[in-house]
């Protein structure tokens, strides 16, 4: 019976886009806004540029794809990868800043920036720190309290969102295995990233259906489940995304943009 109530659920799927930089070519980005659901738009601090930012949400708009800002560490050397300690008024200001820059861009095309999810160490750093976690919250709060936050799911991100009652989309990441705290594997380590789309499709539908993590170890975390985020930035992405739509469809779930879903809807 749970099986038949997963199956009537909504699931998201999200994308990193516009990354174009020394480390990634966005040359698939517009076939995979044929796939996605919604698109996370790096503006301008770990990659991309104002026309990348401006071909992602003339796409996006075009196949009805919802836009998020992607704020990250100012670090285009490292693709936002590397930690930085920064005071709590920095990081305001780095979100505040990357949320303007996306959203003058898409008031020129009649569209608006409805979620956020932080990019890269950024991301990673506060999901362990509720300190930080707690900081990026209030900041989009700040921003707008009908922005849809999207946050990887068991995090402190997600701890600390709650503690503000505002919109959240939990996460998993379809082509990343889980170390058994429910934290990503580094990419420093050789098991960090599933490169098989067939492998990825099963490990992303199993996670739905179980609404739980699958860890490396084959140890389970009982989560709430709203998007799948796939990578923008690895060679399978097109055949990963396009494999994990298929099989979601195939198993009835309904696939919608994040700001289309029922519960931010009924919020």
């Amino acid at each position: 019976m749970l099986y038949l109530t997963i199956m009537t659920i909504e699931i998201n799927i999200n994308c990193d886009l516009g990354e174009k930089s020394k480390h990634h070519s966005n040359i698939h980005d517009p076939e995979l806004l044929k796939i996605v659901n919604s698109a996370n738009v790096a503006c301008g601090f770990h990659a991309g540029d104002e026309e990348t930012m401006k071909q992602v949400v003339q796409i996006s708009k075009d196949n009805g794809v919802s836009i998020g800002a992607h704020p990250s560490f100012k670090d285009p050397e490292n693709f936002g990868r590397s930690r930085m300690n920064l005071s709590s008024s920095e990081i305001r200001k780095l979100i505040f800043d990357q949320y303007d820059i996306l959203q003058n861009i898409t008031d020129k095309y009649d569209e608006k920036v409805s979620h956020i999810k932080p990019h890269g160490a950024l991301n990673n750093m506060a999901c362990e720190d509720i300190d930080l976690a707690t900081t990026l919250a209030k900041a989009i709060n700040e921003i707008s309290k009908d922005l849809i936050y999207l946050v990887p799911t068991g995090s402190k991100m997600e701890e600390a969102a709650k503690k503000l009652n505002m919109k959240i989309a939990c996460e998993i990441f379809a082509d990343r295995n889980y170390e058994d705290d429910g934290n990503l594997i580094s990419r420093k380590k050789p098991n960090a990233l599933i490169t098989d789309p067939d492998k990825a499709k099963k490990h992303v539908l199993n996670m739905v259906k179980n609404q739980a993590l699958n860890c490396h170890s084959g140890k389970q975390i009982p989560c709430e489940i709203d998007s799948v985020c796939i990578h923008g930035d690895n060679k399978s992405s097109l055949a990963t995304a396009k494999s994990i739509k298929d099989n979601l469809l195939e198993n009835g779930l309904k696939l919608k943009p994040l700001n289309t879903m029922e519960k931010f809807i009924n919020d």
